[in-house]
């Protein structure tokens, strides 16, 4: 109720980027960026980890990559994969931040944030950092 233009997720107990177990609340204006021409992608964006990645995709209604699986610890994808997603076109944003992060992650996905942050640029939208990916 109110109106804010927010949706929080079953669990979620707000911030950006979500947490171990729950999936925070994903502002109005980070979550029209993500829908802004979804259709031209097979994901809106990436994020570390399920957590982090379902609680964009339950306010989008879109598919987002979530890069290590649960927690963020799992080599899936690879940076080459990755990479090839990115050159294809297939993947909008990617989502900076999320618990593959806070507890280590996985070297594939550490390796996947160190080469977004150095081959595009970060723009924070909600108080989330997100790089555009296709630019």
């Amino acid at each position: 109720t109110g109106g804010t233009g927010t949706q929080t997720a079953p669990g979620g107990t707000g911030g950006g980027g979500g947490s171990l177990l729950s999936s925070g609340t994903v502002g109005s204006a980070l979550s029209a960026l993500l829908k802004a021409d979804a259709s031209s992608y097979t994901w809106v964006a990436a994020a570390i980890g399920s957590n982090s990645a379902a609680g964009y995709q339950l306010a989008t209604q879109e598919a987002v990559m979530p890069i290590g699986g649960f927690n963020g610890s799992d080599p899936s994808p690879t940076l080459a994969q990755f990479e090839e997603y990115v050159a294809k076109g297939e993947i909008h944003y990617f989502i900076a931040g999320g618990v593959g992060q806070s507890n280590g992650g996985s070297s594939a996905s550490s390796a996947i944030s160190s080469w977004v942050e150095q081959n595009f640029t970060a723009k924070t939208v909600d108080g989330v950092t997100v790089y555009d990916l296709t630019e």
